[in-house]
């Protein structure tokens, strides 16, 4: 037995050597190296605060979180998964409780410097994603963090840095010192340098008067940039809209695709100018194509003036009632008619669109309702009438006169035309309302005036009815009447 014993132990030392040669061999099997050197491994474990990594060491290395990414605050499991096979940097090979300190990041710093320093040297270009906005520019992910300057960031100062976060982006190299960790980038070179000839091209083919689609790239107080395709134009805040307005902010935000006209390209100083507007009706234009004198519109009550009220009736169109417009009687002040800020319904008398003027009339538009009468004429309140040469009305597509109903297949003409008229009916019932207040308010608004009302106005008002003789009109006739009953379906 005790031969068998000896014979085992005899094997065993055989096997592996002198003691000695057993330290050796194990200490053969770990990886020797220093703090500062890089390494590789594989991720095993990942916790809120750290990562550790198995890098064939005696334990394993610590990558606390700070050390995972150029990001600040990153959560650990967003930047690395167990199984990965990463790269760090040794930092410490013992730190005071005894454990390897590893940093992800700082070996990132490392390889990054040799390839940053050759693209420089090459007068090449780095591509990275910009990762913060800081005061003065933007933070780049180029392996390192690089350092954008607001000035340098597009081919002319940009206000607003947030829409860049996110965003991949090429640019040059203009200042490079390992020593302070500082890398500054531009951008704006970049662009000059690949767009001159991109832009010279397309500037020789853009002329005056052209329709162009373009993004808006940035706002600033005296306009809006807009990118027609690589190449910025300006639109000035007078050509963003045809009412005043205060900012451009007010039209267009950052993002938004819009249809403009080139006003101009000066191709010395290579700047485009725009206009918005232009590819806008202007709301002029278009007040005058849909109202016509006679017709009864709601307004706003703007500015009151010696010789009168101003009264919107559109966004950023205003019209004029004159003093003696304003009530049937003598009207010495026009702030015992109306008020600022107040809702009145007013008849346009005249649209002068060469002197963008419109003449609107107050007691017109109230003698032309008796609050109490049902007689109701559409095209009175804005809903569309058409008549032929001989005064005749023209019946919607889609109505059969002969048989006084809708034919099959005109739904849509059908719906649009009821639309009209349940709009125009209830503007027509929001007039009554009006005139029966302002008639319940004569007596006292003349008073405040230092007059007394006529009395004739309120005999004049209740007179009215569809018995006056008047053309083309959807009240003229008891069979337009009843062809109206007829559309509504009645």
């Amino acid at each position: 037995m005790a031969e068998n014993n000896n014979e085992v132990a005899k094997v065993a030392i055989n096997d592996i050597g002198t003691e000695e040669d057993f330290i050796k061999a194990v200490d053969s099997t770990i990886k020797n190296f220093d703090d500062g050197d890089l390494v590789e491994g594989t991720v095993v474990k990942v916790d809120h605060d750290e990562v550790l990594l198995d890098i064939g060491y005696k334990t394993e290395g610590v990558i606390p979180s700070r050390e995972l990414s150029i990001k600040k605050d990153v959560d650990p499991d967003e930047v690395v998964e167990v199984g990965d096979t990463i790269e760090a940097l040794v930092v410490t090979k013992e730190d005071k409780e005894g454990r390897l300190i590893l940093s992800k990041k700082r070996a990132q710093y490392e390889r990054a410097w040799d390839d940053i320093e050759k693209i420089k040297e090459a007068d090449g270009v780095v591509e990275g994603t910009v990762i913060e906005a800081v005061k003065g520019g933007l933070i780049v992910d180029i392996g390192l963090r690089g350092f954008l300057p607001a000035s340098l960031v597009e081919m002319r100062r940009v206000r607003d840095l947030s829409p860049y976060i996110g965003q991949k982006i090429k640019a040059k190299i203009l200042e490079l010192d390992k020593n302070r960790n500082n890398v500054v980038l531009s951008r704006r070179q970049y662009l000059e340098e690949t767009q001159s000839e991109v832009r010279e091209t397309f500037l020789s083919q853009l002329k005056k008067g052209q329709i162009r689609e373009g993004v808006v790239s940035s706002i600033v107080n005296f306009g809006a940039f807009v990118d027609l395709g690589g190449v910025d134009g300006l639109i000035h805040v007078s050509e963003l809209s045809w009412k005043h307005i205060d900012h451009p902010s007010e039209v267009v935000k950052v993002g938004d695709k819009v249809t403009v006209e080139v006003l101009d390209v000066d191709l010395d100083r290579e700047r485009i100018s725009l206009s918005l507007k232009a590819t806008q009706e202007d709301p002029w234009q278009r007040f005058a194509r849909t109202h016509v004198p006679g017709q009864i519109v709601k307004g706003k009550v703007t500015k009151i003036v010696q010789f009168g009220v101003f009264i919107s009736v559109e966004d950023g169109i205003e019209g004029l009632v004159h003093i003696s417009e304003l009530a049937n009687r003598h009207v010495e002040n026009p702030e015992t008619v109306v008020k600022p800020g107040e809702e009145v319904f007013v008849k346009v008398i005249d649209v002068d669109l060469d002197r963008r003027r419109i003449s609107l009339s107050l007691k017109q538009a109230n003698d032309s309702v008796d609050p109490a009468s049902e007689d109701f004429d559409p095209a009175l309140y804005g809903m569309p009438a058409e008549y032929d040469e001989q005064g005749n009305y023209k019946y919607p597509e889609g109505f059969d006169p002969a048989t006084n109903e809708w034919i099959a297949g005109y739904e849509k003409q059908r719906e649009e035309w009821e639309s009209q008229y349940a709009t125009a009916h209830d503007l027509w019932e929001q007039h009554k309302e009006f005139v029966a207040k302002e008639l319940e308010n004569a007596e006292a608004s003349a008073a405040e005036d230092g007059q007394a009302p006529k009395e004739e106005k309120v005999e004049e008002v209740s007179n009215y009815s569809s018995d006056n003789t008047s053309n083309g009109t959807l009240a003229d006739s008891d069979q337009l009447a009843a062809l109206r009953d007829q559309l509504l379906g009645k």
